[in-house]
């Protein structure tokens, strides 16, 4: 099939029946429930854009048919342009609010597939499963989730099989028609959109055998048999897109992830009981610089939004002149172009890994996702300052529908270029950036994106030559003028 439309997306998604619970009941099908309709359509919006522009949102396959783009397996600097553009509209068309679109598991899955010999060399089945898993992926367009972190009953345990591991996901039994898994995922973000779940590495793993049964890396519908999905509560009120712009679209839904006794298929077992396979995953093969790229795309699409809307907020109260208002734009535009400069840098020095994948280069990438969390709370900030207390006089749609009230409510909401209907629209939507539900969540999501900050920072330690800086340093002190 290849790349499809929002219908058949919704279509397949109504069919797959996974069991999903919210708010204490049983959710039956989500493209109707109010909690996940909205998003639902908006994931679907994004499977249409792909036939309506099939030049730019698409690529030929070996067969002749057209795959979606985010599923490229990149091999020169054209190939990365076109996929960079493909996820930008996707960005662009969520305000940058839409994180896990399926295109941050769809390149990932490229770059594993591509480098399929390294889960060979843990056994012969592994590298043919995620190249043929691949290629059934592509085929059918899937949307996917994925769940890496575990359950945390004490925040110093390692999962490792010692003090606290009991509710982390690990290895039952081995059985002839595949692996029976148990325990919990943390936190899979789209899970109710969802057709498939990835499970992939959470926390580098002590290399001994007591850690063998949670080293798993594999991939199962999420309709399978004991597979359940527990969601917080919805950011979307079920009210009008004038009321609510951000989260009658864009509430992504978060779920921990309750794997009962789960047969996984062989043929969908990427790794297991191999630690340091497992520890080594993303650095080796690649797909954690891949999925940074697509979230540095997402951060450029929403600097550049966030950024848009504090320049609206100072054209409509006549501020672009005060020197303070400049200063916090400024300050914004330096964020949005820090975010551009770190995108252009990482496709300006791409080059082939050892796969053969063209690959943007890890360290400005890995600077933009460890700025970008410190960052976008400021920007978040920035508009709670510009707006004060604009923030909270909005009306709502029914009250501009209510005659008692509409004359009122245009006399004294109105400023000197903005009826006031134009007015409450632009602060409801900085309301929902700055203060609502939807935006904490997203403020809570940027700062653990990548997972723990700390980690996040030694990560990009690791990945950074710094040997030849400091041997430069060494050299000066014994220059002898």
């Amino acid at each position: 099939m290849g790349a499809r439309s929002g219908n058949n997306y919704l279509s397949s998604l109504k069919k797959l029946g996974a069991e999903i619970w919210i708010g204490g009941a049983r959710a039956g099908d989500v493209t109707a429930h109010p909690a996940f309709a909205n998003c639902a359509r908006s994931i679907a919006s994004l499977y249409d854009m792909q036939m309506e522009h099939p030049e730019t949102m698409t690529f030929r396959t070996d067969d002749g048919g057209r795959a979606g783009m985010s599923f490229i397996i990149p091999k020169n600097a054209d190939d990365l342009r076109k996929r960079t553009r493909m996820m930008k509209t996707w960005a662009d068309f969520g305000c940058g609010m839409l994180g896990r679109t399926p295109d941050y598991l769809n390149v990932s899955l490229a770059a594993m597939a591509a480098a399929r010999s390294f889960f060979s060399e843990s056994d012969a089945r592994y590298g043919d499963n995620i190249w043929n898993y691949y290629i059934e992926a592509r085929h059918h367009d899937w949307c996917a989730t994925h769940t890496m972190a575990n359950p945390r009953a004490s925040r110093g345990a390692r999962w490792t099989g010692h003090t606290g591991a009991e509710p982390a996901l690990k290895l039952v039994e081995k059985t002839s028609d595949g692996i029976i898994v148990n325990g919990g995922g943390m936190l899979a973000t789209l899970a109710p959109l969802s057709e498939e779940i990835l499970v992939l590495p959470s926390t580098v793993l002590q290399a001994e055998p007591a850690a063998e049964p949670f080293a798993l890396s594999f991939a199962i519908q999420c309709n399978a048999k004991g597979l359940k999905f527990i969601c917080r509560d919805s950011c979307d009120a079920g009210g009008s897109r004038f009321d609510n712009p951000l989260a009658s679209r864009f509430d992504e839904m978060d779920a921990v992830v309750v794997f009962d006794n789960v047969l996984v298929p062989w043929d969908r077992v990427f790794l297991c009981g191999d630690v340091a396979r497992y520890n080594a995953l993303y650095a080796g093969t690649g797909a954690v610089v891949h999925m940074m790229h697509q979230a540095v795309v997402k951060n450029v699409a929403k600097s550049e939004f966030i950024l848009g809307l504090a320049a609206r907020i100072a054209q409509d109260g006549d501020e672009m002149q005060l020197h303070g208002v400049r200063e916090r734009l400024a300050e914004m535009i330096t964020t949005t172009e820090t975010m551009r400069a770190c995108l252009r840098s990482a496709e300006a020095d791409a080059a082939p890994d050892q796969w053969g994948v063209f690959t943007p280069a890890r360290a400005p990438l890995g600077t933009a996702c460890n700025l970008f969390p410190r960052l976008y709370p400021r920007m978040v900030e920035i508009i709670q300052l510009s707006s004060s207390s604009s923030l909270m006089a909005t009306p709502s749609a029914s009250d501009f529908a209510n005659p008692a009230e509409v004359a009122d409510i245009e006399r004294y909401f109105a400023a000197a270029d903005s009826p006031a209907k134009e007015r409450v629209a632009l602060y409801r939507l900085a309301w929902e950036v700055a203060c609502s539900a939807f935006g904490g969540r997203q403020v809570l999501y940027e700062r653990f994106f990548f997972g723990d900050p700390a980690g996040m920072a030694s990560a990009l330690v690791d990945s950074t030559d710094l040997k030849p800086l400091a041997d430069r340093v060494r050299a000066f002190l014994k220059r002898p003028d």
